[in-house]
């Protein structure tokens, strides 16, 4: 009987999909993979990779990064997973561990279903500040 309770475990868990959120600024790369309901199952950042502050966002470190929440995501079932990535807001380009984290993620063995870029684009902002004819310097 007891043979017969982690087959069940082990069919409950096979095939689930996930969402990978990869923020990357050109201080850190932070990878957060959520089931599909939003509860967390790993989240890794470059940080808790690398001693050296200015090694947090090198492409090596998120590559280590990914592979490590990868890991923690098989463990909890998931095998594909959509793929988020965000920017710092107005930052002009990806952080430097962007593709990295992406390519590691696919190499570990999730299938990537699809890949987005969801940094957030200011539109004007509030009012600035300088009145009607604008700051007087």
């Amino acid at each position: 009987m007891a043979e017969q309770d982690q087959e069940e475990v082990r069919h409950e868990k096979k095939g689930l999909t996930g969402i990978a959120n990869i923020y990357t600024s050109f201080n850190n790369t932070i990878i957060h993979i959520t089931d599909m309901l939003g509860n967390s199952v790993a989240r890794v950042s470059g940080g808790m990779i690398t001693k050296h502050d200015r090694l947090k966002a090198n492409p090596t470190v998120a590559m280590f990064s990914a592979k490590r929440a990868a890991e923690q995501a098989r463990d909890a079932g998931i095998t594909s997973v959509y793929v988020r990535i965000k920017a710092k807001t107005g930052a002009p380009s990806l952080g430097p561990g962007a593709h990295a984290a992406v390519k590691s993620l696919a190499r570990e063995g999730l299938k990537i279903i699809n890949i987005v870029d969801v940094t957030a684009v200011p539109r004007g902002g509030p009012k600035q500040k300088g009145g009607k004819r604008g700051r007087r310097v």
